[in-house]
Formats: structure tokens, C-alpha cells, sequence
């Protein structure tokens, strides 16, 4: 029993019964590993439960457990070696991607893909596998050593257990929250539990000893189990966990002095293996028998040595003389002579330097290639900044310093990117790597929504490297326009003037394109530049390598207004994303497909396609398209009559895609009829910093309809010669149909709307023509002319029907109403029953797709997808796969 955790423990208890993912936090001593050691005899067949004792668990659990280990930080994949170690023998039955990926992290084979996500569908996959024979426990102690690579992994693997029987459950001192995970927080033990504890551990103790180590060890556990109890015993100043190190440390000096050696090399090593520790020790003068008089502090069983807490670790280390800490990893770099041990042998040369030193510097690089090969990009970026920092060369210092903050900026680390390559800004003149330090810190200042440092860095790149400046102009023309900065576009403008490109350079129309843009959004005449369909053409033409540079063009592509192409075009990049199997890339090519799909009313597509996207952006920690993906589903909530769903969207969405959330809350209000509060809140949306984006020039015929229906002609006006003028611009059917809609609600004819019908005719925006259908029948009801609006008025609700736009049809089901006609119903789809994941899966198995396939082009385990297919064919009344080819799936 663990005294004053029954809470915690009936929370396991539930985890066990249903999987899922939970961490334990909590200081020190605190009893986490008490906790996980609960679970694990739990789960290995018998339950401890309150004050029923023990019950049987029926299907015994099988555990896997690892522990983080300060050493091993900075190994990428060290602690999931240790945890997988037991499945190794299954690795061969995944898909051929992951089985090379996962094979590639843990060096058992060439690296085929960078992509660090891979490997974590990989490790979804193969605790899926083990799982189906029987429920697996998956335990990580020490969670807060993990080194990044391995806490990446089991985190993106943790978010996307689905019913899968796995139970992944981590213990951390770490006290900052993990977005998407359950968690529990261990507080400190009450008096009562204490003094139970206490009593059950040393009920001989006297009443004073008693209450001075109660008082003490204030419901630590450890303490309460560890604090010397003698009334001698002085406290001092220092903090709890530092008292019982302490004690532990006490204790580690009564030792002979060759077992503290010993105990010095299984410190200081990764590795748990005793033949390495003995090894090390024979080299230093240490016996084996040595190692006998310190048990109590370390068990070894099976070849390993496990030191009985983590602080007795880290007494021991921190308690040795430096000068032997020093021979220590001399020693145990000398013996990790093997391929197979090379980057532990590079880390004890560093840690056996006292000063600069080319050859540990040289070896510690290869670690970080190594590491960054095997999408350890945090560790990859710790390896190099100590190799800067042991480079006799100044020049060889800069250089592997810029290389940290790259790869700490691939890590996420936004900080450590930071102070690296400001500290390698001060240490190098090279043009070459000066850029590079320009464009890490300016994704740096971009992700934290530093806009115009992020902006000037990208100049400075330009600068630097004229040859090259095209990409990075393109980049800060984008956050110029994102952030509606008229100065920031300007000096765009001003540098992509200057650049010069050969008249017959393939990106030439790239940069036509960015030109147009900033013009756009200064609301300048575009002097010397050709139609910009013309433009924009052709840039969506070119072979763009480099899914950055065609994710740019995406984005510049739907913001001139090519919806379709666009969809088209972002189908192929996350096709080719899919095939390459990169998942980091995938977040923002998603969203543009999704984007581009809701736009032309392809919701169902577009929703699912955006949730995968936000599902995978807060998997991989990339905010910039958690923002942009909630905008979409705030959109379509909004076209729906979703309030709830459009506000929590529109929320999430936050300051990344603010311009968005606010058109969508205002659509909804229009759908509605509340049409004062969407013209209040579109005129301050297009009067904002933000008047050239996206979601403000697309919102403008909302505001318009909005200023006619409550009598506000003037404004409408206004607001429709921006708007014709935009779409005069872009040159396209849709924007066009949409300037003859809004002429029709402004001038109050009759020949606008038909000519908008015309035009809808050659576009595909699906709810732009139910919309002009609606208003066209709306004044045909006005004119008295019955049964030509009935006509119109019918076509709408079929189409917001087919759309599920409620609130509109809604409103079209009313006109009829007023006309004394009742409005039938569209005949739609069925896929509308089903949730967006679940129509995404039904539609890649109607294609003839096995749930294999379906789990690796949506990274998921293969029996997640067999769950959702499950729940997804009563719904479309229908027994099973054979039957979806003839279901109309909308």
C-alpha cells in the first residue's frame, strides 16, 4: 500500500483498464516511482486496490520500462533503445518507411529519412503490434532526463494512441505542462500519511525524533525515509531534495575508497552494463569485489547496475573530485573503443577535456552528424555547441556554433537556437555563414511573432548573399503582408526592385509574383509588370524544388485568388510529403489543401484535411499552423451555423490567424441574420493592420451584403470599389461572378445577378453561387415574380443542404415560405453522419485501401483506423467495406 495515494493509485487503476497516456509530476522523493511501481505490479496480474487488497487482472500486462538518465541526454534515441529493446525482434514486420526509419534511429541500419516524426509513427506501429497479442504498460522514470529525440518520439506517439491496449505512463520532475496528455501532481504527504509512513518505516523512534523528521521532511516520502533521525541532525539552509543528496552522499564517503571508484564509473557512464563499468574500473585500479560494499545504494542483477534512486547518482557524481571525474571518463572512453559505441566515446573525450582540444571536438561533430541523420536534432545541437566550445580554431568554433542553432531551431528549441547564433554572429566575418545565421534567427523571432526583426534578418540575408536572395525576399514579403505593416512591405518592395534577375531565369515569374504582392498590398499601380493572372500562372507552373519554396508559392498562389489551382498543386505536395513519409512539412501543405478546399465549398475534404493538419501541428509543437488550421475549421463551423465550434476555432486560432477567427465569427453572424454585428465587425476587420490579407479581401462581399440589408448603401459602396479593384487585379471568374453580385445588391439590378450566374458557371466556389442564387431570388420574390424565384430560391437550399450550410438554407427555406412554396429538402451525401476523421477513412477505403495503407497516408496505427471504420458503417447503414463503392459520400 502507499500511504495517502489512493486517488492517484485509482487513476492508474482507470488507465490500466482503458490505455492511454499519463505523466506523474512532482519534486523529488515525492514517491513517482513509488506510483509507476504500483502500476507495473498492477499490471503484471494483480491489482492493489484501496482497502479491497488484492484483486486478480485478468490477460496479464506486458511491461516495458525505461529510465532517463542525466549521462544519456544528450545520445539521441538512448532512452527508446533501452524501452523497445524487447520488440527489437518486430521491427522487421513494419512498413517499409517506418521499419527503415526506426532501424536508421537506432543504428541498425543506413539512415533513409530525416524526418523525426517517422519515427514515431514507427514506434506507434510497433507498440500497436505488441499490443494486439496482449495490453502493454510502457513505463518512463525520470522522464525530465529523457534525451529529446526519444521524449519527441514517445510524446507523438503518446497523442495518437487511439484504442489501441497500450498504457504509456511517465514520471518527471519537470513542472511545464504537456499539451494533450493527461497528467497527475504528487503534493506533498498530509501529517496523518507522514506519521503512518514514518511509523510503518521506524516505529522505535522517540517522540522528539519523531516530530523534528516530520517537521522536516515536510510529506516527502524519501525524506521521511532517508533524513538521518538523530537529534543532532542540523538542516541548515539548503532545499529538501539537496538534504537528502546529502544524506546520500554520507554515506558514500563511509565507503572504501575503491568502491566509491567504482560507483564513480557507473555514474558517469550511459550505460547500465556492469562488464563496462568493471571494465573502466579494473583500467583505474578498482577490483570487482570492490563493488560488494555498496549494495544498499546500487543492485545489479542480469549484468546491470541500477543505482536504488537518481539522487544517489548524482551524489556520487557531484561528490567526486574533479581531477577524477576527469580520469574516470579518460578511462571509459579508452574501453568504448567499438563503431557501435562511438558517440559515447565522444562524449566521455569531452567530458576527459579540461581545454581546447581539435580531436574531441572533431569526434563530438561526428556525433551531432550522426544525430541530426537520425532526427536527433536536439541532441545533434548539444553536440556541436560543446564542440565549438573545444575548437582551438576560431574559425572552426563559428562554424559549428552556427551549426548548433540550426539544428536547436529544428529541435524547436527556440532559445538555445537563439543564444547560439547570437554567440556565433560575434565570432565570424564569412558572408556564407553570416546568412545562415540571419535566417535561423529570423525563423527564431517569425515563430515567436517577432514580425519585423524577423523581417529585417531576412533582409540582411538578401544583402548578404545577392545570388540567393530571391527565397528570402519572398519570406519577408510574406511577413509583411501577414503582418499588414505597410513600412515592412515598402522596404520589400524596395529590395525586390533592386534584384536582378537574367531575362530568361525560370523564377523569374517567383518574383513577379512577390513584386505584385507587396504592390497589392500598398495599393501602388503595378508599373512595369505583366496581368498578374499571367504572373500568377506561370509561378504556379514552375517545378519549385524544396517543399519550403512550394509551400511559399501556395500560399502567394491562394492569396491572388487560385483556389482551384491550389488545391491542385497542394494535393500533389502532400501526396509526394505522404510518400516521402515526412510529417514535419506535412502541417502546413494540409492546411493550404484545406484552405483551398474550403474556399470552393469542398467541406468535407477541407475538414478533415484541416484536422490532420492541427492534429499533426500540435503533435510537432509548429503554432503557426495550429493557428492557421483552427481558422479553417472556425470558417467552415461558421458557414454551418456551429457557434460553439466557431468560437473555440476562432479561439484556438489566437494571434496567429487573427484576421480569419474575426471573419469567421462575423459569417456566422450574417448567417444568422444578425446582419449590424457582422458590419461592425467586418469594417473594423477591414479598417485594421490587417487590410491585405487573405481573410479581409475575401470577407469584403460579406460586408457589403451586411451594409445593404441594413440600409447602409454608402458604405457598401465604398467597400465594393476596393474590392473591384482587387478583383479586376487577379482576373478571375469567381471574384468577378462575386463584383456582379455585390453591383446587384448596391444598384439594385437585375442584370448584375444574372451576370454573376454567368460567371459562376466557369468557377467551382460552391457556396459563392448558392449564395448569389439566394439573393437573386430574394429580389425576384420582392419583384412579385413567383415562380422564377422559386426556382432560384430552390436551387440555394439544395445546395446549402449539400453543403450543410444550415443557417442559409435556413434563410432560403423561408423566402420560399413567403412565396407559399415549402422548401424541399437537397438530397446530399450520407457522409455528412460521419465525423471528419471518420469520412476521411471511409473515403480512402472506398478507393479499395487496406486499414495498413489507410494508418500509414494518415499516420495512425492500422487498428485505430479498424475502429473508426467500425463506428463509421452503422452510420452509413452498411455492413462492411464490400458495400462503400456504392455509398455517395458527398
Amino acid at each position: 500500500m502507499l500511504c495517502g495515494r489512493k486517488q492517484e493509485m485509482a487513476v492508474i487503476d482507470r488507465l490500466l483498464d482503458g490505455g492511454g497516456a499519463l505523466i506523474v509530476r512532482g519534486e523529488p522523493g515525492i514517491g513517482k516511482t513509488a506510483l509507476i511501481d504500483y502500476a507495473v505490479a498492477a499490471a503484471s496480474g494483480t491489482r492493489v486496490a484501496g482497502a479491497s487488497g488484492i484483486e486478480p487482472r485478468e490477460g496479464g500486462t506486458r511491461v516495458l520500462r525505461a529510465t532517463g538518465i542525466e549521462a544519456e541526454a544528450d545520445l539521441p534515441f538512448a532512452a527508446l533503445h533501452l524501452l523497445l529493446r524487447p520488440l527489437f525482434d518486430r521491427i522487421d514486420g513494419l512498413p517499409d518507411p517506418q521499419r527503415a526509419a526506426l532501424r536508421g534511429a537506432f543504428e541498425l541500419a543506413p539512415v533513409t529519412s530525416a524526418d523525426r516524426f517517422l519515427i514515431g509513427l514507427a514506434v506507434l506501429s510497433l507498440l500497436s503490434e505488441a499490443a494486439h497479442e496482449r495490453p502493454l504498460l510502457c513505463v518512463i522514470d525520470d522522464a525530465h532526463w529523457l534525451d529529446r529525440a526519444s521524449a519527441d518520439t514517445l510524446l507523438f506517439a503518446a497523442r495518437r494512441l487511439g484504442t489501441d491496449r497500450i498504457v504509456l505512463l511517465f514520471a518527471t520532475r519537470c513542472e511545464q505542462p504537456t499539451p494533450g496528455l493527461d497528467e497527475v501532481r504528487l503534493a506533498a504527504l498530509t501529517m496523518e500519511d507522514s506519521a503512518a509512513l514514518l511509523s510503518r518505516r521506524a516505529a522505535e523512534l522517540s517522540p522528539v525524533a519523531r516530530r523534528r523528521l516530520l517537521t522536516e521532511a515536510a510529506g516527502n516520502p524519501l525524506a521521511l525515509l532517508e533524513l538521518p533521525a538523530d537529534e543532532a541532525y542540523s538542516t541548515g539552509d539548503l532545499p529538501l531534495a539537496q538534504r537528502v543528496q546529502d544524506t546520500f552522499l554520507a554515506q558514500i564517503h563511509r565507503l572504501p575508497e575503491q568502491t566509491r571508484l567504482l560507483l564513480l564509473v557507473a555514474a558517469s557512464d550511459s550505460s547500465p552494463d556492469l562488464d563496462v563499468v568493471l571494465g573502466a574500473g579494473k583500467a583505474l585500479g578498482a577490483p570487482a569485489v570492490a563493488l560488494d560494499a555498496a549494495q544498499g545504494l546500487i543492485t545489479v542483477a542480469e549484468g546491470v547496475v541500477t543505482f536504488r534512486h537518481p539522487l544517489v547518482r548524482a551524489a556520487v557524481y557531484r561528490g567526486a573530485p574533479p581531477v577524477l571525474r576527469l580520469a574516470v571518463h579518460a578511462a571509459l572512453a579508452e574501453l568504448l573503443a567499438s563503431p557501435a559505441d562511438a558517440d559515447r566515446r565522444a562524449w566521455h573525450l569531452a567530458a576527459a577535456t579540461a581545454g581546447p582540444d581539435e580531436h574531441a571536438a572533431h569526434e563530438l561533430e561526428r556525433t551531432a552528424v550522426r544525430a541530426g541523420q537520425r532526427s536527433g536534432f536536439g541532441s545533434a545541437a548539444i553536440a556541436y555547441a560543446r564542440a565549438a566550445r573545444l575548437s582551438p580554431d576560431p574559425a572552426e568554433r563559428a562554424r559549428r556554433n552556427v551549426l548548433a542553432a540550426e539544428a536547436a531551431a529544428e529541435a524547436g528549441d527556440l532559445d538555445l537556437a537563439d543564444e547560439l547564433a547570437e554567440l556565433a554572429s560575434g565570432q565570424t566575418t564569412s558572408p556564407r555563414l553570416l546568412v545562415r545565421i540571419a535566417m535561423t534567427r529570423s525563423t527564431v523571432n517569425s515563430a515567436r511573432g517577432r514580425l519585423r526583426t524577423a523581417h529585417a534578418l531576412l533582409l540582411e540575408a538578401a544583402e548578404l548573399d545577392p545570388g540567393g536572395a530571391l527565397w528570402p525576399l519572398m519570406g519577408s514579403m510574406f511577413l509583411a503582408w501577414n503582418s499588414g505593416d505597410d513600412d515592412l512591405a515598402a522596404e520589400t518592395l524596395e529590395r525586390l526592385a533592386a534584384l536582378r534577375m537574367a531575362p530568361d531565369d525560370r523564377l523569374t515569374p517567383v518574383l513577379q509574383l512577390a513584386v505584385w504582392s507587396v504592390t497589392l498590398q500598398l495599393g501602388l499601380p503595378p508599373t512595369g509588370l505583366p496581368p498578374l493572372p499571367d504572373v500568377t500562372r506561370a509561378a504556379l507552373r514552375l517545378d519549385i524544388a524544396g517543399m519550403d519554396s512550394l509551400i511559399l508559392i501556395c500560399g502567394a498562389g491562394l492569396a491572388m485568388g487560385h483556389d482551384r489551382r491550389i488545391s491542385e498543386l497542394a494535393a500533389a505536395t502532400v501526396g509526394e510529403l505522404r510518400a516521402q513519409v515526412r510529417i514535419g512539412p506535412l502541417p502546413a501543405a494540409l492546411t493550404y489543401l484545406a484552405a483551398a478546399h474550403a474556399l470552393i465549398g469542398r467541406y468535407g475534404e477541407a475538414l478533415g484535411e484541416a484536422e490532420e493538419a492541427l492534429r499533426i501541428a500540435r503533435d510537432t509543437a509548429q503554432a503557426e499552423w495550429v493557428g492557421q488550421a483552427s481558422s479553417i475549421l472556425a470558417y467552415i463551423a461558421a458557414v454551418q451555423g456551429d457557434e460553439r465550434r466557431c468560437a473555440t476555432h476562432a479561439e484556438s486560432a489566437g494571434s496567429v490567424a487573427v484576421a480569419a477567427g474575426r471573419w469567421s465569427t462575423a459569417l456566422l453572424d450574417l448567417g444568422y441574420g444578425r446582419a449590424e454585428q457582422a458590419l461592425t465587425r467586418l469594417e473594423n476587420l477591414a479598417a485594421g493592420a490587417m487590410h491585405c490579407q487573405l481573410p479581409v479581401v475575401r470577407s469584403t462581399p460579406d460586408l457589403i451584403e451586411a451594409a445593404v440589408r441594413v440600409g447602409q448603401q454608402p458604405r457598401a459602396r465604398a467597400a465594393l470599389r476596393a474590392f473591384e479593384s482587387w478583383a479586376a487585379h487577379i482576373g478571375l471568374a469567381w471574384s468577378d461572378a462575386l463584383v456582379a453580385r455585390c453591383r446587384a445588391l448596391v444598384e439594385d439590378q437585375e442584370e448584375h445577378y444574372v451576370r454573376a450566374l454567368e460567371l459562376h458557371a466557369d468557377d467551382t466556389h460552391l457556396f459563392d453561387q448558392a449564395r448569389t442564387q439566394l439573393l437573386y431570388g430574394e429580389w425576384l420574390r420582392r419583384a412579385r415574380r413567383k415562380a422564377e424565384a422559386r426556382g432560384r430560391l430552390q436551387a440555394a437550399v439544395n445546395s446549402f443542404e449539400q453543403l450543410g450550410a444550415g443557417p442559409w438554407a435556413a434563410r432560403a427555406r423561408a423566402e420560399l415560405q413567403l412565396i407559399g412554396a415549402g422548401g424541399v429538402s437537397g438530397i446530399g451525401g450520407v457522409g455528412g453522419r460521419l465525423t471528419p476523421q471518420e469520412l476521411q477513412i471511409v473515403r480512402l477505403a472506398a478507393r479499395g485501401m487496406s486499414n495498413r495503407d489507410i494508418a500509414a497516408h494518415l499516420f495512425l496505427s492500422h487498428r485505430t483506423v479498424g475502429h473508426h471504420l467500425y463506428k463509421a458503417y452503422p452510420k452509413l447503414g452498411i455492413a462492411g467495406r464490400g458495400e462503400l463503392a456504392g455509398i455517395d459520400l458527398g
